[in-house]
Protein backbone atom coordinates (compact mmCIF):
# COMPACT_ATOMS: atom_id res chain seq x y z
CA UNK A 1 0.00 0.00 0.00
CA UNK A 2 2.66 2.62 0.49
CA UNK A 3 5.94 3.49 -1.11
CA UNK A 4 9.49 1.94 -0.44
CA UNK A 5 10.14 5.87 -0.01
CA UNK A 6 8.84 5.93 3.48
CA UNK A 7 9.92 2.36 4.56
CA UNK A 8 11.34 3.41 7.71
CA UNK A 9 11.62 2.01 10.71
CA UNK A 10 9.12 2.98 13.25
CA UNK A 11 10.34 1.85 17.01
CA UNK A 12 11.51 3.51 19.45
CA UNK A 13 15.45 2.92 20.23
CA UNK A 14 16.35 1.69 23.91
CA UNK A 15 17.16 5.28 25.01
CA UNK A 16 13.66 6.55 23.38
CA UNK A 17 12.03 3.93 25.29
CA UNK A 18 13.76 4.90 28.79
CA UNK A 19 12.74 8.43 28.17
CA UNK A 20 9.16 7.78 27.52
CA UNK A 21 9.02 5.57 30.32
CA UNK A 22 9.94 8.31 32.79
CA UNK A 23 7.76 10.90 31.54
CA UNK A 24 4.98 8.62 32.06
CA UNK A 25 6.03 7.67 35.60
CA UNK A 26 6.04 12.07 36.08
CA UNK A 27 9.86 11.26 36.77
CA UNK A 28 11.78 14.27 35.98
CA UNK A 29 14.69 14.91 33.42
CA UNK A 30 17.65 17.18 32.59
CA UNK A 31 17.16 17.55 29.38
CA UNK A 32 20.17 18.28 27.66
CA UNK A 33 18.91 17.26 23.85
CA UNK A 34 16.92 20.19 24.20
CA UNK A 35 17.36 22.95 21.31
CA UNK A 36 14.10 24.68 20.61
CA UNK A 37 14.81 28.49 21.59
CA UNK A 38 11.12 29.07 22.56
CA UNK A 39 11.47 26.35 25.03
CA UNK A 40 14.54 27.35 26.80
CA UNK A 41 13.62 30.25 28.91
CA UNK A 42 14.58 32.87 25.80
CA UNK A 43 12.50 36.32 26.29
CA UNK A 44 10.76 37.17 23.39
CA UNK A 45 9.20 40.49 24.30
CA UNK A 46 5.93 39.26 22.98
CA UNK A 47 4.23 42.47 21.84
CA UNK A 48 8.02 43.40 19.80
CA UNK A 49 7.85 40.12 17.68
CA UNK A 50 3.82 39.89 17.27
CA UNK A 51 3.25 43.42 16.22
CA UNK A 52 4.69 43.32 12.70
CA UNK A 53 2.08 40.54 11.87
CA UNK A 54 -0.79 42.50 12.35
CA UNK A 55 -0.11 44.36 9.19
CA UNK A 56 -3.19 45.30 6.74
CA UNK A 57 -0.99 43.97 3.62
CA UNK A 58 -1.40 40.20 5.01
CA UNK A 59 -5.05 41.08 3.60
CA UNK A 60 -4.02 40.71 -0.03
CA UNK A 61 -2.47 37.74 -1.75
CA UNK A 62 0.06 38.54 -4.15
CA UNK A 63 2.36 35.46 -4.75
CA UNK A 64 5.66 36.15 -6.20
CA UNK A 65 7.64 32.50 -6.63
CA UNK A 66 10.86 34.29 -4.77
CA UNK A 67 9.23 36.23 -2.09
CA UNK A 68 8.09 39.24 -1.70
CA UNK A 69 10.25 41.85 -2.93
CA UNK A 70 10.92 43.45 0.38
CA UNK A 71 11.36 40.42 2.55
CA UNK A 72 14.33 39.85 0.01
CA UNK A 73 15.65 43.55 0.18
CA UNK A 74 15.26 42.38 4.15
CA UNK A 75 17.48 39.44 3.78
CA UNK A 76 19.86 41.36 1.51
CA UNK A 77 20.34 43.77 4.09
CA UNK A 78 20.90 41.06 6.66
CA UNK A 79 23.92 39.89 4.30
CA UNK A 80 25.55 43.30 3.33
CA UNK A 81 25.76 43.44 7.34
CA UNK A 82 27.74 40.48 6.82
CA UNK A 83 29.79 42.14 4.47
CA UNK A 84 28.59 40.17 1.65
CA UNK A 85 26.65 41.54 -1.36
CA UNK A 86 23.87 39.66 -2.45
CA UNK A 87 21.57 41.22 -4.71
CA UNK A 88 17.85 40.18 -3.39
CA UNK A 89 17.01 38.69 -6.83
CA UNK A 90 19.49 35.93 -6.05
CA UNK A 91 17.29 35.04 -3.19
CA UNK A 92 14.32 32.63 -3.14
CA UNK A 93 12.29 32.39 0.22
CA UNK A 94 10.92 29.13 1.29
CA UNK A 95 8.83 27.80 4.30
CA UNK A 96 12.09 26.69 6.21
CA UNK A 97 15.13 25.30 5.16
CA UNK A 98 13.75 21.75 4.81
CA UNK A 99 11.74 22.90 1.86
CA UNK A 100 14.96 24.50 0.43
CA UNK A 101 17.05 21.08 0.36
CA UNK A 102 13.30 19.66 -1.06
CA UNK A 103 13.73 22.34 -3.85
CA UNK A 104 17.33 21.80 -4.92
CA UNK A 105 17.30 17.93 -4.90
CA UNK A 106 14.58 18.48 -7.50
CA UNK A 107 16.31 20.86 -8.99
CA UNK A 108 19.63 19.27 -9.02
CA UNK A 109 18.91 15.92 -9.22
CA UNK A 110 16.91 12.52 -10.98
CA UNK A 111 15.95 9.31 -8.86
CA UNK A 112 18.86 7.68 -7.92
CA UNK A 113 21.53 10.59 -8.41
CA UNK A 114 23.49 10.94 -5.18
CA UNK A 115 24.71 13.78 -2.85
CA UNK A 116 27.79 14.04 -0.49
CA UNK A 117 27.15 15.10 2.77
CA UNK A 118 29.49 15.24 5.87
CA UNK A 119 29.81 12.53 8.47
CA UNK A 120 29.04 13.24 11.19
CA UNK A 121 25.91 15.36 10.43
CA UNK A 122 22.34 16.14 11.20
CA UNK A 123 19.77 12.95 10.48
CA UNK A 124 17.67 15.17 8.71
CA UNK A 125 19.10 14.33 5.39
CA UNK A 126 18.28 10.57 5.33
CA UNK A 127 15.02 11.75 5.44
CA UNK A 128 15.31 14.03 2.59
CA UNK A 129 16.72 11.48 0.21
CA UNK A 130 14.66 8.95 1.06
CA UNK A 131 11.50 11.33 0.09
CA UNK A 132 13.25 12.30 -3.40
CA UNK A 133 14.76 8.97 -4.24
CA UNK A 134 18.37 10.36 -4.04
CA UNK A 135 21.08 8.66 -2.30
CA UNK A 136 23.41 10.07 -0.11
CA UNK A 137 27.13 9.26 -0.03
CA UNK A 138 29.24 10.05 3.20
CA UNK A 139 32.54 12.01 3.14
CA UNK A 140 34.51 12.23 6.22
CA UNK A 141 35.28 15.11 8.78
CA UNK A 142 38.06 14.35 10.59
CA UNK A 143 39.50 15.86 14.60
CA UNK A 144 42.91 16.39 15.20
CA UNK A 145 42.44 18.81 17.82
CA UNK A 146 40.42 20.60 15.49
CA UNK A 147 37.92 19.49 12.54
CA UNK A 148 38.26 19.60 8.79
CA UNK A 149 36.79 17.94 5.75
CA UNK A 150 38.94 15.30 4.32
CA UNK A 151 38.90 16.14 0.64
CA UNK A 152 40.74 13.34 -1.26
CA UNK A 153 38.25 11.18 0.39
CA UNK A 154 35.53 13.41 -0.57
CA UNK A 155 36.91 12.90 -4.48
CA UNK A 156 36.96 9.55 -4.18
CA UNK A 157 33.12 9.70 -3.60
CA UNK A 158 32.54 11.52 -6.59
CA UNK A 159 30.94 9.47 -9.92
CA UNK A 160 28.59 9.91 -12.29
CA UNK A 161 25.98 10.15 -10.47
CA UNK A 162 27.10 13.04 -8.18
CA UNK A 163 25.07 16.29 -8.61
CA UNK A 164 26.38 18.05 -5.38
CA UNK A 165 28.38 18.25 -2.05
CA UNK A 166 26.71 19.18 0.69
CA UNK A 167 28.54 21.90 3.26
CA UNK A 168 27.20 22.48 7.04
CA UNK A 169 28.89 25.35 7.84
CA UNK A 170 29.13 25.94 11.07
CA UNK A 171 28.34 21.80 10.79
CA UNK A 172 25.50 20.35 13.56
CA UNK A 173 26.70 19.52 15.32
CA UNK A 174 30.67 19.34 15.21
CA UNK A 175 30.69 23.23 15.59
CA UNK A 176 33.39 23.80 12.66
CA UNK A 177 33.29 26.31 9.96
CA UNK A 178 34.44 25.52 6.43
CA UNK A 179 37.51 27.20 5.90
CA UNK A 180 38.94 29.18 2.88
CA UNK A 181 41.33 26.33 1.77
CA UNK A 182 38.76 24.14 1.80
CA UNK A 183 36.31 26.06 -0.20
CA UNK A 184 38.74 26.75 -2.77
CA UNK A 185 38.88 23.41 -2.76
CA UNK A 186 35.66 22.21 -3.32
CA UNK A 187 35.47 25.23 -6.18
CA UNK A 188 38.16 23.06 -8.05
CA UNK A 189 36.28 19.58 -7.43
CA UNK A 190 32.68 21.34 -8.01
CA UNK A 191 34.12 23.16 -11.60
CA UNK A 192 35.88 19.75 -12.60
CA UNK A 193 32.72 17.34 -12.37
CA UNK A 194 30.09 19.95 -13.02
CA UNK A 195 28.33 19.67 -9.77
CA UNK A 196 26.74 21.95 -6.77
CA UNK A 197 27.59 23.76 -3.50
CA UNK A 198 25.30 23.35 -1.00
CA UNK A 199 25.96 25.43 1.50
CA UNK A 200 23.61 25.00 4.93
CA UNK A 201 24.44 28.36 7.10
CA UNK A 202 21.93 28.34 9.28
CA UNK A 203 24.02 29.00 12.60
CA UNK A 204 26.28 30.99 10.78
CA UNK A 205 25.83 34.34 13.20
CA UNK A 206 26.70 31.70 16.41
CA UNK A 207 30.59 31.52 16.48
CA UNK A 208 32.87 31.58 19.59
CA UNK A 209 36.08 33.54 17.90
CA UNK A 210 36.83 35.60 15.04
CA UNK A 211 38.72 33.66 12.73
CA UNK A 212 40.12 34.80 9.09
CA UNK A 213 40.81 31.35 8.11
CA UNK A 214 36.77 30.91 7.78
CA UNK A 215 34.88 31.09 4.52
CA UNK A 216 32.68 33.43 3.57
CA UNK A 217 28.89 32.65 2.91
CA UNK A 218 28.53 30.49 -0.10
CA UNK A 219 26.15 33.34 -1.58
CA UNK A 220 28.50 35.30 -3.00
CA UNK A 221 30.94 32.19 -4.06
CA UNK A 222 31.07 33.09 -7.72
CA UNK A 223 33.33 30.14 -8.64
CA UNK A 224 30.91 26.86 -8.75
CA UNK A 225 26.90 27.11 -8.82
CA UNK A 226 26.68 27.38 -5.32
CA UNK A 227 22.91 27.80 -3.31
CA UNK A 228 23.47 29.26 0.27
CA UNK A 229 20.62 28.17 2.88
CA UNK A 230 19.29 30.02 5.96
CA UNK A 231 16.54 31.41 7.67
CA UNK A 232 14.86 32.58 10.84
CA UNK A 233 14.68 29.43 12.64
CA UNK A 234 17.86 30.23 13.84
CA UNK A 235 18.71 33.47 12.91
CA UNK A 236 15.95 34.53 15.03
CA UNK A 237 15.25 31.69 17.48
CA UNK A 238 11.53 31.49 15.47
CA UNK A 239 11.39 27.73 14.30
CA UNK A 240 7.58 27.61 14.66
CA UNK A 241 7.52 31.00 12.08
CA UNK A 242 8.90 28.59 8.90
CA UNK A 243 11.09 31.08 7.11
CA UNK A 244 14.15 29.95 5.35
CA UNK A 245 16.00 31.15 1.82
CA UNK A 246 17.92 30.60 -0.84
CA UNK A 247 20.88 32.71 -2.34
CA UNK A 248 21.93 31.82 -5.49
CA UNK A 249 25.94 32.15 -6.53
CA UNK A 250 28.16 31.48 -9.05
CA UNK A 251 28.62 31.81 -12.83
CA UNK A 252 26.34 33.91 -14.68
CA UNK A 253 25.02 31.52 -16.66
CA UNK A 254 24.70 28.55 -14.41
CA UNK A 255 23.07 31.03 -11.79
CA UNK A 256 20.57 32.16 -14.63
CA UNK A 257 20.24 28.09 -15.75
CA UNK A 258 19.36 27.44 -12.12
CA UNK A 259 17.05 30.47 -11.16
CA UNK A 260 14.86 29.90 -13.74
CA UNK A 261 14.09 26.29 -13.05
CA UNK A 262 13.76 27.24 -9.42
CA UNK A 263 10.89 29.69 -9.92
CA UNK A 264 8.90 27.13 -11.41
CA UNK A 265 9.65 24.80 -8.75
CA UNK A 266 8.86 27.42 -6.38
CA UNK A 267 5.45 28.87 -8.34
CA UNK A 268 4.44 25.36 -8.65
CA UNK A 269 3.85 25.21 -4.21
CA UNK A 270 3.66 28.99 -3.46
CA UNK A 271 4.21 27.68 0.55
CA UNK A 272 5.43 30.75 2.27
CA UNK A 273 2.99 32.50 4.16
CA UNK A 274 1.88 35.90 3.80
CA UNK A 275 2.65 36.93 7.54
CA UNK A 276 5.57 36.06 7.73
CA UNK A 277 7.33 37.95 4.32
CA UNK A 278 5.35 41.03 5.40
CA UNK A 279 6.77 40.94 9.01
CA UNK A 280 10.51 39.69 8.02
CA UNK A 281 12.35 43.21 7.23
CA UNK A 282 10.96 44.01 11.03
CA UNK A 283 12.07 41.39 12.30
CA UNK A 284 15.62 40.93 10.78
CA UNK A 285 16.01 44.81 12.30
CA UNK A 286 15.42 43.40 14.98
CA UNK A 287 17.69 40.33 15.29
CA UNK A 288 20.30 41.59 17.84
CA UNK A 289 17.81 41.42 20.97
CA UNK A 290 17.71 37.94 20.39
CA UNK A 291 21.05 36.80 19.48
CA UNK A 292 22.63 38.51 22.12
CA UNK A 293 20.43 36.32 24.76
CA UNK A 294 21.38 33.23 22.62
CA UNK A 295 24.85 34.04 21.99
CA UNK A 296 24.79 34.83 26.06
CA UNK A 297 23.63 31.34 26.98
CA UNK A 298 25.27 29.18 24.43
CA UNK A 299 28.72 31.18 25.65
CA UNK A 300 27.96 30.76 29.23
CA UNK A 301 27.28 26.59 29.16
CA UNK A 302 30.58 26.38 27.08
CA UNK A 303 32.53 28.35 29.18
CA UNK A 304 31.00 25.76 32.36
CA UNK A 305 31.70 22.52 30.52
CA UNK A 306 35.33 23.32 29.34
CA UNK A 307 35.93 24.29 33.19
CA UNK A 308 34.01 20.91 34.25
CA UNK A 309 35.44 18.79 31.60
CA UNK A 310 39.59 19.95 31.81
CA UNK A 311 42.94 18.33 30.51
CA UNK A 312 42.95 15.41 33.43
CA UNK A 313 39.41 14.28 32.65
CA UNK A 314 38.89 10.89 31.61
CA UNK A 315 36.39 13.03 29.02
CA UNK A 316 37.02 14.89 26.24
CA UNK A 317 35.46 18.13 25.41
CA UNK A 318 35.73 18.04 21.32
CA UNK A 319 37.05 22.25 19.91
CA UNK A 320 34.02 23.74 19.03
CA UNK A 321 33.94 27.08 16.74
CA UNK A 322 30.19 27.57 16.29
CA UNK A 323 26.87 26.85 16.45
CA UNK A 324 24.39 25.11 19.64
CA UNK A 325 26.12 22.04 20.05
CA UNK A 326 29.26 20.41 21.88
CA UNK A 327 30.38 17.11 21.45
CA UNK A 328 32.09 14.85 24.21
CA UNK A 329 34.32 12.07 24.02
CA UNK A 330 34.02 9.59 26.47
CA UNK A 331 36.11 6.71 27.71
CA UNK A 332 35.28 3.38 25.28
CA UNK A 333 34.65 1.36 27.81
CA UNK A 334 31.17 1.58 26.79
CA UNK A 335 28.89 2.58 24.00
CA UNK A 336 27.92 5.88 23.41
CA UNK A 337 24.56 4.53 23.62
CA UNK A 338 25.01 3.06 27.14
CA UNK A 339 26.65 5.86 28.36
CA UNK A 340 23.40 7.76 27.62
CA UNK A 341 21.55 5.38 28.95
CA UNK A 342 23.51 5.09 32.10
CA UNK A 343 23.24 9.00 32.26
CA UNK A 344 19.35 8.70 32.10
CA UNK A 345 18.83 5.96 34.24
CA UNK A 346 20.66 7.14 37.41
CA UNK A 347 21.08 10.78 36.97
CA UNK A 348 18.16 11.80 35.03
CA UNK A 349 20.14 13.09 32.00
CA UNK A 350 18.88 13.00 28.90
CA UNK A 351 21.80 12.89 26.26
CA UNK A 352 22.29 12.33 22.09
CA UNK A 353 25.02 9.50 21.99
CA UNK A 354 26.94 9.75 18.77
CA UNK A 355 25.67 7.40 16.82
CA UNK A 356 22.35 9.23 16.19
CA UNK A 357 24.66 12.03 14.41
CA UNK A 358 26.68 9.13 12.71
CA UNK A 359 30.32 9.85 14.40
CA UNK A 360 32.44 6.51 13.62
CA UNK A 361 33.80 4.96 16.64
CA UNK A 362 32.95 5.35 20.23
CA UNK A 363 32.26 7.39 22.52
CA UNK A 364 30.53 9.90 21.99
CA UNK A 365 27.96 12.50 23.74
CA UNK A 366 26.41 15.43 21.86
CA UNK A 367 24.72 17.95 24.06
CA UNK A 368 23.16 21.30 23.59
CA UNK A 369 24.60 24.74 24.49
CA UNK A 370 20.96 26.25 24.59
CA UNK A 371 18.91 24.70 27.92
CA UNK A 372 18.76 27.17 31.01
CA UNK A 373 22.14 27.59 32.98
CA UNK A 374 20.93 25.90 35.83
CA UNK A 375 19.68 22.81 34.07
CA UNK A 376 23.40 22.96 31.73
CA UNK A 377 25.33 23.07 35.06
CA UNK A 378 23.58 20.48 37.31
CA UNK A 379 23.68 17.73 34.01
CA UNK A 380 26.90 18.82 33.32
CA UNK A 381 28.45 18.79 37.18
CA UNK A 382 26.67 15.10 37.33
CA UNK A 383 28.16 14.10 33.90
CA UNK A 384 31.46 14.95 35.48
CA UNK A 385 31.01 13.00 38.34
CA UNK A 386 29.71 9.94 37.03
CA UNK A 387 32.62 9.94 34.31
CA UNK A 388 35.79 10.41 37.39
CA UNK A 389 34.25 7.12 39.05
CA UNK A 390 34.30 5.18 36.21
Amino acid sequence: MFSSRTHWQFGLNRLSQKLARMKKDGIPVLDLTESNPTRCGIDYQTEDWLAPLADEKNLIYAPDPKGNEAARKAVSEYYRSKRADVRPDSVFLTAGTSEAYSFLFRLLANPGDNILIPRPSYPLFDFLADLHDLRLKPYPLRYDGSWFIDLPELKKSVDPGTKAVLIVSPNNPTGSFLKREELSELNKIAAERKIALISDEVFSDYFFAEDASRAETAAVNQRALSFALSGISKILGFPQMKLGWIAVAGPDEEVCRASERLEIIADTFLSVNTPVQTALPAWLAKRALLQGQINGRISENLTFIRQKITRGSPAELLAVEGGWYATLRLPSVRSGEAWALEFLEQDRIYTHPGYFFDFPGEAYLVLSLLPPSAVFREAVSLIAERIGKD
